[in-house]
């Protein structure tokens, strides 16, 4: 069918399309709403600038299709195969993507507030600035997906496959990450401020002068991490594991910091309060001497207070440190295998 043919069946009233071969075809601009183009084959088609809101392409052929900046709010994609597609600015808020196909996709700039993206496979694909607050990528495959300065403040990230994926400068203030695997991601810069990450696995990612002020992250694994220049204030740490880490210049004032483990961990002029100080200070004059043991009379560090430190809670310890009685501290040196208890 060609555009003339279609445009006049629609101006007649027809809206199903299905299951047509529309390769190539150029409906760029075109006002289309409400269209039932479901199995529709629109492989390489132009459809940018179009209207097409409330329209239906479930399991439509549409890879390599330049869809830029067209217009499909509360529009259907399910199983659509956007493999490479165009959608740069496209709007699609609240349009149903699940399942979609959208492998090497460009959405750069793309409005997908409140979308679905259950089970969507976006690996590789370009989302950077990309509005995606309140979508569902629950099961979505996300693996080396550029989001840089992608919004999610509110995403379902659950069962998120996020292997590689670029959240440089990303928006996830408030975002429930707990238990996730973000080994090695490009976390610098983003914006994590009361963010969940608690037992999440963040060994070796990048959270340079990332913005985490009251985020949990109690049980995170932060090995080898770059956290140097972030910003912790208030963050909840307690019983991480920040081995080998890089806390340079690191604001880590008023933070909840029990049990943590700091094993040859990097953390010079880090921002403490003075309870803290004394502690980073002992550590760090420890490790620059070589010593082991730090001297009985600098084991003795300032009673803790509820806002420096915030209440013991064996509750969430892990269970290799709980103990009916009070903890010892033990070796203060930065090589000790003993967390710090206060």
């Amino acid at each position: 069918m060609d555009i003339r043919h279609l445009l006049e069946q629609y101006e007649a009233g027809q809206r199903d399309f299905t299951g047509l071969d529309l390769r190539n075809i150029d409906l760029s601009r075109q006002t289309l709403l409400g269209l039932g183009l479901v199995g529709t084959n629109l492989t390489g088609a132009n459809l940018s600038r179009a209207f097409l809101t409330q329209s239906d392409l479930s399991e439509t052929f549409l890879n390599w299709a330049d869809l830029s900046y067209v217009k499909l709010s509360e529009g259907r994609l399910v199983d659509a195969d956007l493999t490479k597609a165009v959608l740069v600015g496209a709007f699609l808020v609240k349009s149903d993507l699940s399942k979609a196909k959208l492998s090497g996709a460009d959405l750069n700039g793309a409005n997908l507030r409140g979308a679905c993206l259950h089970r969507a496979n976006l690996c590789g694909t370009n989302l950077q600035g990309a509005n995606l607050r309140n979508a569902d990528l629950s099961g979505a495959n996300l693996s080396w997906a550029n989001l840089n300065g992608a919004r999610l403040s509110g995403a379902n990230l659950t069962g998120a496959f996020l292997t590689g994926v670029n959240l440089e400068k990303a928006f996830l203030n408030g975002l429930d990450l707990k238990g996730v695997d973000l080994t090695g991601v490009n976390l610098s810069q983003a914006k994590l401020n009361g963010a969940d990450l608690s037992q999440a696995n963040l060994t070796l990612s990048n959270l340079s002068e990332a913005q985490l002020q009251g985020a949990s992250m109690t049980q995170a694994n932060l090995m080898g991490a770059d956290l140097s220049g972030a910003h912790l204030s208030h963050a909840e740490l307690s019983w991480s594991d920040l081995s080998r880490a890089n806390l340079d210049r690191a604001d880590l004032s008023h933070a909840h910091l029990l049990g943590i483990k700091l094993d040859e961990a990097r953390f010079q002029a880090v921002i403490l309060t003075e309870a803290a100080r004394k502690y980073f200070s002992l550590l760090s004059s420890e490790t620059q001497n070589g010593k082991q043991d730090a001297p009985a009379a600098a084991m003795d560090p300032p009673s803790p207070r509820q806002d420096d430190w915030g209440a013991i809670a064996p509750s969430y310890a892990p269970a290799s440190y709980r103990s009916a009685s009070a903890p010892q501290l033990g070796s203060l040196s930065a090589s000790s295998d003993r967390p710090l208890w206060y």
